[in-house]
């Protein structure tokens, strides 16, 4: 996701505990707009390279166009070969019930929690793992509203997408990890009857929307994966100077 966005945020570091005390705080990066009202949250999870200058740029976006946005870091606290592991436990091992999904459950309870926020109005947006984990947390997770994933693997079993929020997804045509995942999650979206908007922009490659990459940023499949993503945060959470949205 990108697009240059004035430095308008308000930002701040946050420390949110982990179920396991043993694994210390999970740090996490706020940024919020101005003013007092109510805003949509979003929690941002970063790629394999952990939160970074461009995870904190999209927090950093979210929070100009009116939305408070925590993007955590999974690997804080923790040295990289035990993060990985972790991490590919939870997304091959122990699906939608290990270790890095209850952190983030926790990251969308602390983000309610604060009093910028509209607990009731809360999306998850991820790239490549993290968006794994965005579909992960969107079909665990009731109080996840929407979901982004970006270059993201299905959760398994695919059936649990059954009982997913609505869920946009960016997937690029050259990446053959994630692209061929793409059909077959909307595919099951349709079956279930899971609102969706799935696309795969051709003739790019993974972190296709990573402006600090340039070999691979693709500026116009980015603006127009960025674009999707805001119209349906807000055909679903309602636009962000809004009431909440009544179901």
């Amino acid at each position: 996701m990108t697009a240059e966005a004035p430095r308008t945020a308000r930002t701040e570091t946050l420390s949110i505990p982990r179920p396991d005390a043993h694994f210390g705080a999970m740090a996490a990066y706020l940024a919020r707009p101005a003013g007092t009202s109510p805003h949509p949250g979003v929690v941002v999870i970063h790629e394999i390279w952990g939160l970074n200058e461009n995870i904190r740029d999209i927090a950093d976006r979210f929070a100009s166009e009116g939305y408070v946005a925590l993007a955590v870091d999974l690997f804080s606290g923790m040295n990289r070969a035990v993060c990985l592991w972790r991490l590919f436990r939870g997304l091959v091992i122990r699906p939608l019930r290990d270790a890095p999904l209850v952190e983030l459950r926790r990251a969308v309870e602390a983000l309610q929690a604060r009093p910028e926020v509209d607990p009731t109005r809360v999306g998850v947006i991820g790239f490549c793992m993290g968006g794994s984990y965005a579909l992960q947390l969107a079909c665990v997770d009731g109080d996840v509203r929407v979901a982004s994933v970006y270059y993201g693997w299905n959760p398994r079993p695919l059936a649990a997408v059954a009982r997913a929020c609505p869920i946009v997804g960016s997937y690029p045509e050259l990446d053959r990890t994630t692209v061929r995942d793409a059909p077959k999650l909307e595919l099951a979206l349709t079956g279930y009857g899971v609102p969706h908007d799935i696309m795969i922009y051709p003739g790019t490659k993974h972190a296709f929307a990573n402006d600090r990459r340039p070999s691979r940023y693709n500026p116009a499949a980015a603006e127009d994966a960025r674009r999707r993503t805001l119209a349906f945060f807000e055909q679903h959470l309602g636009s962000p100077g809004s009431r909440p949205v009544q179901i």
